[in-house]
């Protein structure tokens, strides 16, 4: 039995975290002067259909967020001391203007792989080691994943509560993820009226071929009427019938989580 946590943090000012980046990796002996283009090519913005990336393809652009989203395998019996900490400990981080992160949503899994947390941010964290320390007694495994968002989602905004989650995560081929992009372009609009549609996003370091969705929802009632209603709606189906899902799992938001 494990426990699972997921966070979801935001990089807002995409430059700003290149050149930290870079400068670490400098300081570490890891980078030269010449990586720096590398870098900063993670967010080139000439698109070319034929040629591009699917990063630039289907990103915002100028306005693309980098996200970091991870995923804490956490020990039953720590649960709550796990909780309590992160509760402590994000406050804290979130009230340093300095702290080059911006907390998104922090969950706890309801359904679906248990006993884990979860939180979505927006930067690789070089600091706050005692922490990290200390949690790490708690953990029986982590993993994270740098994200981009998609151009047609809606962009992540803190929002009142009670609400619960559902994470939708695809396995794609490799090769359909213009195709996928074409489709859920369409299929979105769709998913407007109750104001369930939270983000989208696509894996750009980590596991490849990787998307996820975030939808909010009042309860699980509410999860039924709303995707009931979509089917309803001339479009949807044509839209998402070849949608293969990997994985979905209901969270509930954390107490410090901007997405109640």
């Amino acid at each position: 039995i494990m426990a699972t946590t997921r966070y979801l943090h935001i990089l807002n000012r995409q430059q700003h975290f290149l050149n930290k980046v870079h400068s670490a990796w400098l300081a570490r002996g890891f980078a030269t002067k010449s990586d720096e283009g590398w870098l900063s090519s993670m967010f080139a913005h000439k698109v070319d259909a034929r040629k591009d990336a699917h990063s630039n393809l289907l990103s915002k652009k100028e306005t693309s967020n980098l996200y970091k989203i991870q995923f804490h395998n956490v020990k039953p019996e720590c649960m709550e001391a796990y909780n309590k900490m992160s509760d402590e400990v994000q406050k804290e981080l979130h009230r340093d203007a300095s702290y080059p992160c911006e907390v998104i949503g922090s969950w706890n899994n309801w359904y679906g792989e248990q006993d884990q947390a979860g939180e979505m941010k927006n930067n690789i964290i070089f600091a706050y080691l005692a922490f990290r320390k200390e949690r790490s007694k708690m953990l029986i495994s982590r993993r994270n994943q740098l994200l981009l968002e998609f151009s047609f989602w809606n962009e992540p905004a803190p929002r009142s509560g009670p609400n619960i989650y559902e994470l939708r995560t695809y396995q794609l081929v490799p090769g359909t993820m213009i195709e996928w992009g074409n489709h859920w372009a369409r299929a979105i609009k769709y998913r407007q009226e109750n104001n369930e549609a939270v983000g989208g996003f696509f894996t750009q370091i980590g596991e490849l071929y990787v998307v996820h969705h975030l939808w909010a929802y009042k309860d699980l009632q509410s999860r039924e009427e709303t995707r009931n209603a979509a089917w309803l709606k001339e479009g949807w189906d044509a839209n998402v019938h070849y949608t293969s899902e990997w994985n979905r799992e209901i969270m509930i938001p954390m107490e410090h989580s901007p997405l109640q």
